[in-house]
């Protein structure tokens, strides 16, 4: 792939009006192979892809190397990918692939809380836990108390919101990429009858996505941190509300002034998590020893289904 010829806007190869011809061609023949598709969302969707895959391979002028690369790139992609890793979500995070898609199904509508990556490290079934419990289940790090409430664009609080919420520990390892199969770092929890919620987890700390496969290797080929911005996950949902997908980051991160990894930071989800002195009491009582611990406040609008 390195020996391949560079070219660019300046330096663009001449390709003959007959070359042209015998390219065009053949996209004409592939597009009118999905004519006959009986869902008009796939036959949509496999032409569409059609014309820009082909614009791609046209446009770069792409060699038979670097087609064969991509190929073997993919396929170690596959083969890397299983139940506990998924690479081509990670493969779509770090090319922003995943945050376009993100923002193209959750315009901005009133005052909703904006959405951001989903993330390879979502479980189902993780425990449930009641208002001011413990998601941590174990997990090493500063323990941090979140709290807020969940309500409607027009103000309205939502009670009985399900919230899904996980986050790695202070090593940045998430409960699956250990191999003893723990279950830590993540639960979920409903608002109460106010649309408030408050548990305790951990300060979020900034940790790199998984770099020892294919997309690791391509995030260093091309200069680029695999180290994504400290955040907390969430997944709220309510009955006529629209799913929000989202993370909070911590004010004042230096990664944030790098850059996450997966193009995920919104600076509206970005707050603050108040470092504690060891000994300040907490809003439940809890002893924490000598430990220090943070506080943070996210206020969640979900939007209407339909928006």
């Amino acid at each position: 792939m390195g020996n391949a010829q560079v070219t660019n806007e300046g330096n663009r190869p001449q390709i003959s009006e007959q070359q042209k011809a015998v390219e065009e061609d053949l996209v004409q023949r592939v597009l009118e192979s999905f004519e006959s598709t009986e869902d008009p969302r796939l036959k949509f969707l496999m032409q569409r892809l059609t014309v820009h895959l082909h614009d791609f391979i046209r446009d770069v002028r792409l060699t038979e190397e670097e087609w064969d690369f991509a190929i073997n790139f993919l396929t170690q992609v596959g083969h890397i990918t299983d139940d506990k890793r998924q690479e081509f979500v990670l493969l779509s995070d770090t090319l922003g692939a995943s945050m376009q898609t993100i923002a193209v199904n959750n315009e901005a509508y009133a005052n909703a809380t904006e959405a951001t990556v989903f993330g390879p490290f979502h479980v189902e079934d993780a425990p449930k836990i009641e208002n001011g419990e413990d998601i941590s289940f174990g997990a090493e790090g500063q323990p941090a108390w979140v709290e807020g409430t969940v309500k409607d664009t027009d103000g309205n609080p939502i009670p009985n919101a399900r919230l899904e919420v996980w986050e790695c520990d202070e090593d940045g390892m998430y409960d699956v990429q250990y191999t003893d199969g723990r279950m830590s770092g993540r639960a979920h929890l409903f608002s109460d009858e106010n649309g408030e919620f408050r548990f305790w987890g951990l300060t979020p700390v900034p940790y790199p996505i998984p770099y020892d496969g294919p997309v690791g290797k391509m995030l260093a080929a091309v200069g680029r941190s695999p180290v994504r911005a400290a955040h907390l996950h969430f997944m709220v949902t309510a009955p006529e509300k629209r799913t929000l997908v989202t993370h909070i980051f911590v004010e004042g991160d230096p990664q944030l002034e790098i850059g996450d990894s997966v193009f995920g930071v919104k600076d509206s989800l970005i707050k603050r998590f108040d470092e504690q002195p060891a000994g300040t009491a907490t809003p439940d009582g809890r002893d924490l020893g000598d430990k220090t611990w943070s506080r943070a406040r996210f206020d969640i609008v979900l939007a209407p289904e339909e928006a």
